[in-house]
């Protein structure tokens, strides 16, 4: 073990101790020199976790006072890192610059705030130029300057304080040709730059703002010729990451999307199979892909779906600010869909499942998410994401968030890239079978409950979020009685739906409805739990006499198997007696024209022939509904009823219509309500 590990073991030891860290002379300088380009890699993963512990420890050593708006914390960085930085980058050693520009460059990556301070303090960019000018010959200094620029140009603090001979000095060097290390890094510096001014321009102007479109489409044929023919990993991850920075352009987009050569290049880097090496796969390929991953991302991106409170506050808003440009029709959905299945075509989707199988980075595996749900959106890709093994990277991206300690301690609400993976199954679930999707091991099915669950429960869920995790789980709950009763019984779902069953999105409502269906039908506390309530029995008549017919048929659905039951024929009774709602309910899901409103009176009956489902689920509810009273009564009392709305004299025409035994399922149930009002003295003629 070299001096410098040892060094940065005693640091992370005494790090341990509760008092604020005390470093020494020698201890800084061990760590400032671990940062150098000529330490081993291993040395340098070392110093990044000690730093990062030295900075959480002086933060966490200061309390912030009420009132005040300053940042002790990142004062007292600044005071300790400061004379350290500054010493070494005035320095007339090329030692000693290297270190001191290497250690700030991983002072921006561990805590950006402290080290957009240093990098704006006087003399500090000025002794970057004046490095380069002592030290022509050194690739070290000049790429080290590089990253430096790069790192200090994703921040809008220190983009002002970049002098213009920098940023002349880094044009320069991204059009030279013989060290390509060297070109990557001035071109992701230069990407920042642009990037990062144009935003800084727009949100002046409160506006988009148009950047040099041909700068733009240089800098991108430049990374994109660095990713075709170059080998080196830190050049590709360079050049990767300054196109991460640009696919965020409408036409850089499209750019990259028709280049099939530049796609098989890319796709091909991500490695098909686990590093054997820990300290490889967590960090050496993290930067290259978490850049692949992104690439893809904002390529297949869609617009923002917006609510429709959302699009009309979005309309006002543009019609109030002329300065605002139309929307690229780049961006448009047909366009993306374009885009997405070049991407495909090109072996995208095997890359982002290899990409979750190579890495356990959080970031990088929510990134992976968010792609695959662009990708799902259009049906006929769920296919091919299927075949990829798409469903099952998104559940080893969803199981990892779940067993993560703040999930287990199951926080108010999940990040909105938390939710992607698991919308992104939902859509799998809802369009093919579990057995597809999850496979044959009935493990993988149950797993898959409780994201989708939280989907429909969490605060922070969407709507449409919200009905696709009902339409997945109501595809599952069909799957038997063991899945539907585990979906019942997950934690907040049934009060969440219960809620969606009266939501004012129709199709919102519709999927509650049948999901409930599903539940009722396929679990027995579920079951219980409505037939045992007048008050749930009376959301689901209300819920059958809706305009949608699809709820209708959900909400019929479940009646029909609930009046199979005594208690729920009771339930029913006290709703009719108190409501005279039930039976005019039932009768119209026969008889369209037998529909009549709240007061009685009666109304315009829908010409079209009503639906054969509703027709079977009418029949059915009414037959239980009379053979399910014992007390005669009580059955004579809704005999009557059904004469006086004209319902049996709708059943009779049925039976006739029925009659040569071409719908069984109907005929059968019809008769047998005939009976009973038969059975009640009620006349049949026909």
């Amino acid at each position: 073990m070299s001096d410098v590990d040892q060094a940065l073991d005693a640091l992370l030891k005494n790090l341990k101790g509760a008092a604020p860290p005390s470093l020494l002379p020698g201890e800084f300088s061990s760590l400032v020199v671990a940062f150098l380009p000529s330490q081993p890699h291993a040395t340098r993963s070392k110093a990044f976790i000690t730093l990062s512990a030295i900075c959480q420890a002086i933060r966490h050593s200061v309390t912030p006072q009420k009132g005040d708006d300053s940042d002790p914390g990142t004062d007292n960085l600044v005071r300790v890192f400061t004379p350290v930085v500054t010493s070494r980058v005035s320095d007339v050693e090329e030692h000693e610059v290297l270190a001191g520009v290497s250690f700030l460059s991983a002072l921006f990556q561990v805590d950006w705030q402290s080290a957009s301070v240093i990098f704006k303090e006087d003399g500090v960019a000025g002794s970057l130029m004046d490095a380069l000018d002592m030290f022509p010959s050194s690739a070290d200094i000049r790429l080290a300057v590089a990253h430096l620029l790069a790192q200090a140009s994703g921040h809008k603090a220190c983009r002002s304080a970049i002098p213009p001979e920098c940023i002349s000095w880094l044009e320069k060097q991204s059009r030279q040709t013989s060290d390509p290390a060297l070109r990557a890094g001035a071109a992701i510096a230069l990407v920042k730059v642009s990037r990062g001014t144009q935003q800084d321009l727009a949100e002046a102007a409160g506006s988009s703002v148009e950047g040099d479109t041909r700068k733009d489409e240089d800098l991108v044929q430049l990374m994109k010729g660095m990713v075709i023919g170059e080998h080196n990993e830190s050049s590709l991850s360079d050049a990767i990451e300054g196109l991460a920075y640009m696919s965020v352009d409408p036409a850089t987009k499209e750019t990259l999307a028709t280049d099939d050569k530049f796609l098989k290049q890319l796709f091909s880097l991500a490695p098909r199979r686990p590093s054997s090496s820990a300290h490889h796969k967590q960090d050496a390929h993290l930067t290259l892909l978490y850049g692949i991953t992104m690439i893809i991302a904002n390529i297949c991106a869609y617009r923002p779906r917006l609510s429709e409170e959302q699009k009309q506050m979005d309309k006002l808003r543009k019609m109030a600010n002329s300065k605002n440009p139309k929307e690229n029709p780049l961006g448009d959905d047909d366009r993306v869909r374009e885009r997405c299945l070049k991407l495909v075509k090109n072996g995208a989707l095997d890359a982002l499942t290899a990409i979750v199988r190579a890495t356990d980075s959080r970031g990088v595996r929510l990134a992976v998410g968010r792609a695959l749900l662009y990708f799902v959106e259009d049906k006929e890709n769920r296919g091919k994401v299927l075949q990829s093994g798409g469903a099952k990277a998104l559940m080893v991206i969803i199981r990892d968030h779940l067993s993560s300690p703040s999930a287990k301690g199951q926080p108010a609400a999940l990040e909105p890239a938390e939710l992607e993976p698991i919308q992104a199954l939902a859509k799998l679930a809802i369009t093919a079978s579990p057995f597809h999707v999850f496979g044959p091991n009935e493990g993988a099915l149950y797993d898959a409950i409780r994201p989708l669950s939280n989907l429909l429960s969490d605060p922070s869920s969407n709507s449409l979020q919200r009905f696709e995790a009902m339409m997945a789980l109501t595809n599952l709950a069909s799957q038997g009685p063991e899945v539907a009763s585990r979906i019942a019984v997950a934690e907040g779902l049934m009060n969440k739906l219960e809620l969606l069953l009266l939501d004012e999105n129709h199709l919102v409502q519709r999927a509650a409805t049948e999901l409930l269906c599903n539940l009722v039908a396929g679990c027995e506390s579920m079951f219980d739990r409505y037939s045992e309530s007048s008050s749930k029995m009376q959301v689901l008549v209300a819920l059958a006499d809706v305009d949608d017919l699809h709820t209708r048929l959900a909400a019929s659905g479940a009646l029909a198997t609930l009046t199979a039951s005594p208690t729920a024929c009771r339930s029913l009774l006290e709703l009719e007696n108190e409501r005279h709602r039930v039976m005019p309910v039932l009768a119209q899901l026969v008889d369209p024209s037998l529909a009549t409103s709240e007061d009685g009176d009666d109304t315009v009956a829908d010409q079209a022939q009503n639906d054969p489902g509703l027709v079977h689920r009418g029949v059915v509810c009414i037959r239980n509904f009379l053979l399910g009273l014992e007390n005669e009564s009580d059955q004579r009392q809704l005999s009557n009823e059904a004469e006086k709305i004209g319902l049996v004299r709708a059943l009779v025409d049925m039976l006739k219509r029925n009659g040569n035994g071409a719908n069984v399922a109907v005929l059968r149930p019809t008769a047998e309500a005939l009976k009973v009002f038969l059975d009640c003295g009620i006349q049949i003629s026909g």
